[in-house]
């Protein structure tokens, strides 16, 4: 049944992809979401209803956020619901409730696309085919515009049989996921605080077309930060003893960051992903900034090398008798799948026309995902969680300029989520 919708998906992924949208910028993303599954009969809740904005980490901007907002007006926003994502909260959470005594299942699925410029290669299939990024510098380089067309799909076969089910159906469409920005804020405004079921999915991740994971457990827990050294600018030549070198206390801080011990509990990782500062060759540098990273195979990890990275941030800053800022820009914790419902929703992909091999449990490390916020929240409140990979062809990898997936990976998502809400919350 899920096939005839598979133009439909198709047409959803590729204009999302053309109209690519940063984190806490998907206002055109977000309006086209809430008037489609508003469309559909979902009751919907936007915006500030469905984030808290004391925990929006990393966010733009302000004049990034009212510039855009006139871009997606003028790109085909949807001009009922735009109005309501013009401050930058851009969540939308969608409910199926059907009056009827039932779990509450919850999908989450992400809308953010990356900075990057999307290839211009002859032989890029979006170039070829005319959905190539027209928003230059920002493009779908992670399937993010995949993920939100599946969550539309799923909407829309739940909305064609309405009888079919008990309890609440919930989608959740994330904004910010990359920075690992978005999901927190979404949390703690306790949009799963009733969750009996949660699920996260994602395409590709090196997993092969036509296979499916059913637990990944293999998430970093990470903190982002930008830090701002600040000193006193001099002559380099005349009088050096009265600056106060904060291009010296970053370069210091850069090399010892590196140096962080390991840790017995699980594997670390720390990145200085970019480093400016100074204004001339004959200037004592007063300004320096950095963005970096820490990661840990747990929170517990994590939180080590995160303080270990603000104790060198902060000792560099006062070897040069500087001024060191700190802000966390993003964070995510690790997470463990619930057993149970990822073998459930295994069992449910086993018996699905296109997915050829299932996989328990991922245990390799991917990365960092806030998703598991969500699912940390859920397991709190006695709820199960997982978070699932389709397999797909990639035409390069993940945040590369010529990304792309196969799209007959859409329908089989979304039929694999489908019989889960069957499996879930199905009348018997």
């Amino acid at each position: 049944m899920v096939y005839k919708l598979e133009e439909k998906l198709t047409e959803w992924r590729r204009d999302l992809h053309r109209h690519p949208e940063q984190g806490f910028l998907e206002m055109r993303t977000a309006s086209k979401v809430a008037a489609e599954v508003t469309r559909l009969g979902f009751t919907v809740r936007l915006a500030e209803e469905v984030m808290a904005l004391h925990e929006m980490m990393g966010t733009p901007p302000l004049k990034t956020i009212v510039d855009h907002y006139k871009w997606a007006v003028n790109n085909g926003a949807d001009p009922e619901f735009i109005e309501h994502f013009a401050s930058g909260c851009t969540g939308v959470v969608a409910d199926w409730d059907t009056g009827r005594p039932g779990p509450t299942t919850v999908f989450r699925v992400d809308m953010d696309a990356l900075p990057i410029f999307e290839s211009m290669d002859e032989e890029h299939i979006p170039g070829q085919l005319g959905f190539r990024s027209i928003n230059e510098g920002s493009m779908h380089a992670c399937g993010h515009d995949a993920h939100t067309a599946i969550g539309i799909g799923l909407a829309t076969m739940v909305a064609e049989d309405p009888e079919a089910f008990n309890g609440i159906i919930r989608i959740v469409f994330q904004p910010a996921e990359e920075g690992t920005r978005g999901a927190k804020s979404m949390t703690e405004a306790g949009i799963v605080d009733d969750a009996d079921f949660f699920i996260a999915s994602h395409i590709g991740t090196g997993v092969p077309h036509g296979e499916f994971v059913a637990a990944a457990n293999g998430f970093m827990a990470t903190t982002k930060m930008d830090v701002t050294f600040r000193g006193r600018a001099s002559h380099a030549g005349a009088q050096p003893e009265e600056g106060k070198n904060a291009l010296l206390a970053a370069a210091n801080a850069t090399l010892n960051l590196h140096a962080i011990s390991r840790h017995s509990g699980g594997a670390s990782r720390v990145n200085v992903g970019e480093l400016q500062g100074g204004g001339g060759r004959n200037v004592i540098a007063d300004t320096a900034f950095m963005k970096i990273e820490t990661r840990g195979e747990t929170s517990e990890v994590n939180d080590f090398v995160r303080n270990q990275a603000k104790n060198i941030l902060q000792g560099a800053a006062l070897m040069y008798d500087a001024e060191c800022d700190i802000h966390i820009v993003g964070e995510a914790i690790s997470c463990k799948c619930s057993e149970g419902l990822a073998a459930m929703v295994g069992a449910v992909a086993k018996e699905t026309m296109g997915i050829t091999k299932v996989h328990k449990a991922d245990n390799v490390s991917a990365g960092s995902e806030d998703a598991t916020y969500f699912m940390e929240r859920v397991k709190a409140k006695g709820g199960q969680a997982t978070y699932c990979i389709f397999g797909t062809e990639l035409a390069a990898g993940h945040h590369n300029e010529k990304f792309d997936i196969k799209e007959e990976t859409l329908p089989v998502a979304v039929d694999v989520l489908y019989r889960t809400v069957l499996a879930l919350n199905g009348r018997e």
